[in-house]
């Protein structure tokens, strides 16, 4: 399937403005806050699939550990991801195929700061990601490298060893509301997704929205936050946002390394809705 990168109007797909329930007792804490005590863009990152409900009682009592990202008193913010792959799709096979090096590319837009990045997210042979990216003009095109992304894509996978691809095209398109949690100890940092709806040419595909996708960030072992979530019955996910959407919206793909977690958050591909893409348009 071709994507359409056409200009539309905003996408109301990726759920509600608000924050997921359970945060609201967290205090504010700004970008320089936590870039300060948690960046981790090199870390170890695990996933957790779990109903909305359950937050509050993960987070209950947590208000002095822990902050939320406030950016012009908003909590929740939009992000769209188009994610760029070989013809062959070879980034995605290689993550089905748990290879342990491996890499995605993606423009990601933050939309309601009107920042664009373009980035490529590295697995390393201990299972250990690091993310680099160059922030790039909001007219900047989403779908296809320019001579500056080529460049800076050719020296982030030769300095990792791994042979530069000659070909990217656009595979698919997600876009979902992220909010994002801070240990104030600096030890993790986590987000909590929701709304996710992943788009490939006509079809689109939409996350449960009582599911949410929490992704913890850490430099070392189990988190507080990871010893919770096991005490309320919550267990590590194998689940990828961009995988779970191309193999939910290409029938022909084998995606079985994530069909049981897709089984309990996604739905069924539709036709898209009128409105298209908020990663379609600025």
């Amino acid at each position: 399937m071709s994507l359409d990168f056409s200009p539309a109007g905003p996408s109301p797909a990726a759920g509600s403005a608000e924050r997921p329930p359970g945060l609201e007792r967290l205090r504010p804490v700004s970008l320089a806050e936590i870039n300060e005590r948690a960046a981790l863009v090199t870390r170890t990152c695990r996933k957790y699939l779990l109903p909305a409900e359950l937050l509050p009682a993960l987070f209950a009592g947590s208000e002095r550990g822990f902050g939320v990202l406030e950016i012009d008193g908003r909590t929740s913010f939009l992000y769209s991801s188009t994610y760029l792959d070989t013809p062959d799709l070879r980034t995605f096979h290689d993550h089905r195929q748990g290879r342990r090096l491996r890499y995605k590319v993606r423009t990601r837009t933050y939309v309601e700061t009107r920042t664009r990045m373009f980035e490529v997210k590295l697995k390393g042979s201990r299972g250990i990601t690091d993310k680099v990216r160059i922030e790039l003009p909001m007219d900047a095109p989403v779908d296809r490298l320019t001579w500056r992304t080529r460049d800076f894509l050719d020296r982030s996978l030769s300095h990792c060893r791994l042979t530069p691809p000659d070909v990217l095209l656009p595979s698919a398109v997600t876009d979902y509301r992220r909010t994002t949690v801070v240990a104030l100890s600096g030890e993790e940092r986590m987000t909590v997704d929701h709304g996710l709806v992943g788009y490939r040419g006509d079809w689109e595909v939409r996350m449960r929205p009582d599911v949410v996708l929490l992704e913890v960030k850490t430099r070392g072992g189990l988190t507080a936050t990871e010893r919770r979530l096991h005490e309320l019955g919550v267990r590590e996910a194998r689940f990828s946002k961009y995988a779970a959407a191309l193999a939910a919206l290409e029938p022909n793909l084998r995606g079985n390394r994530w069909h049981r977690a897709m089984g309990h958050c996604m739905g069924w591909p539709t036709p898209v809705r009128p409105h298209g893409t908020a990663g379609q348009s600025d």
